[in-house]
């Protein structure tokens, strides 16, 4: 898979020894608890054992904690050049997910309403190939938090903005595993195309003259609400006509969407709906304070990162 390799554990010290030892006790939980791997994706980078994915969550959660004491009484880092690489970066590898996955899903001749594992042949490899690029871009996307912490924005950290980080890394080591392909592919063909808009937004707002244009940031919000009810629509027809695609999968991931609808429509309800709407800040003022490479002023919802204090 693209030149990687599988991480795997050397016999060495009592240590390293007892690491392989709960290393295999985990995968085997798993696997009784899931039933056998898709052979496919054996030998992909990250895929075969679950403990570094955890391990990197639990660093990930470890950075905001530790970060946040850190930068306590530090100044916030600006950041902007690298955060426009950063967002460019991401919106490049969106791009690319989101025309590979149509590209895939068609040569695969996949039904748009219910896709199984194993009839589209080679496509469903390229399929799969495309979507181990979206669990990892995932891990990447822990920058989000860390860019947070390092500028202490502190407010953006909330609890939907990590829950969602956190839990789709480590949701989508799952999917790699039992179910690469197939029906998987929709909703991350939506996110792609929604991560295109929304790191652009991020990019663009770098720059102040580009500023006047950004009027569409709700818009982005409503966007994410829509995705992820039509990925609920989605998920619940191979329910209602089923192809193959394992049932216990697909009610997990309408109920995980919901939770995620749950959350997101109470940002937007809390940002948009209870607070009058505000005059934007000149363009200057906008310049002063800047969250995640754009001014406060332009700050919307993205993966759960909020500003209550938008329009």
């Amino acid at each position: 898979m693209c030149g990687f390799k599988t991480i795997s554990f050397r016999s060495g010290s009592p240590s390293e020894e007892q690491l392989k030892a709960f290393d295999n006790e985990v995968n085997a939980f798993l696997d009784n608890m899931f039933g056998p791997r898709d052979s496919r994706v054996r030998g992909w980078f990250l895929l075969d054992s679950y403990l570094p994915t955890f391990t990197l969550t639990i660093v990930y959660l470890l950075s905001i904690w530790l970060g946040n004491k850190y930068m306590k009484n530090r100044p916030a880092l600006s950041l902007r050049g690298i955060l426009t690489l950063y967002n460019l970066g991401i919106t490049l590898l969106s791009a690319y997910m989101l025309v590979e996955l149509v590209l895939s899903s068609w040569e695969g001749g996949y039904n748009l309403q219910c896709q199984n594992l194993d009839s589209a042949g080679e496509g469903d490899i390229r399929v799969a190939k495309v979507l181990w690029w979206y669990y990892f871009s995932k891990l990447v996307e822990f920058l989000d938090t860390i860019f947070f912490v390092l500028r202490k924005k502190t407010s953006q950290i909330t609890f939907l903005h990590v829950y969602h980080h956190a839990s789709m890394f480590n949701i989508w080591w799952c999917v790699l595993n039992w179910i690469p392909c197939g029906q998987s592919f929709f909703g991350p063909t939506l996110n792609s195309f929604i991560h295109i808009l929304m790191y652009s937004y991020y990019g663009l707002s770098v720059f102040p003259s580009m500023h006047r244009y950004l009027w569409w940031k709700k818009y982005l919000t409503q966007a994410q609400l829509v995705q992820f009810v039509l990925t609920i629509t989605h998920t619940l027809s191979a329910v209602v006509k089923p192809c193959g695609f394992p049932f216990g999968c697909l009610i997990f991931q309408s109920s995980y969407m919901m939770t995620l609808v749950i959350l997101f429509l109470n940002f937007y309800i809390q940002t948009y709906r209870k607070k009058p709407m505000k005059k934007e800040m000149p363009e200057g003022a906008a310049g002063k304070e800047v969250k995640n490479g754009f001014p406060k002023a332009h700050s919307i919802a993205a993966n759960g990162v909020t500003d209550k204090k938008v329009q």
